[in-house]
């Protein structure tokens, strides 16, 4: 069986960001046959059409969505809705003519933030892959609270039940990416 290339986008741009550490979490606990990159966003600008060139932040997002065989998305809530740098990173993926970057890929969204964990923003971007034809996994969810004693200092998941969670949820992406693959 072919590897498989994920690629995680983290909504959240903060350096010592709980979302960023779920994904590194996920790195860590990716299923045998499966790799990760994390897409970086800091140079990422605002979706405008009116831009004459792709900027070069945009190109090397785009290259990497090309390239991956599902994506998981680390989204923070901001105001019960999905973080703009996620929102933005998706707008530029799906300008592909034909949507076909995102079109008919997997996707696994995670979380963490405060109160029900990103629950509502969750919600809301299901809504946005429902849209962009994307294919995700229902089961595991990962809503990991940020402010709960699961994450160190640094923004890393020390939590073993949410580590679970998310190893969990990499396996049921996996599978899913194969089995949709053929």
């Amino acid at each position: 069986m072919r590897e498989l290339k994920l690629l995680g986008i983290c909504g959240s741009l903060r350096r010592q960001s709980t979302n960023a550490g779920l994904l590194r979490a996920a790195m860590a606990e990716l299923p045998e046959g499966v790799t990760m990159e994390i897409a970086d966003l800091s140079a990422v600008p605002f979706y405008n059409v009116d831009l004459a060139e792709r900027p070069a932040a945009v190109q090397r997002l785009m290259d990497q969505a090309r390239a991956a065989d599902a994506l998981v998305f680390a989204c923070p809530e901001y105001n019960y809705s999905i973080a703009p740098a996620l929102k933005n990173a998706i707008d530029w993926i799906s300008r592909e003519p034909d949507n076909a970057l995102l079109a008919g890929k997997t996707a696994a969204i995670m979380g963490a933030g405060g109160g029900m964990g990103t629950s509502r923003a969750q919600y809301h971007l299901r809504q946005v892959c429902v849209f962009l034809d994307l294919h995700l996994v229902n089961k595991p969810e990962v809503f990991a609270s940020a402010f709960a004693g699961a994450f160190d200092a640094d923004g890393n998941l020390t939590d073993a039940k949410l580590i679970g969670q998310v190893a969990a949820q990499m396996r049921a992406l996996a599978e899913l990416t194969r089995k949709l693959k053929g």
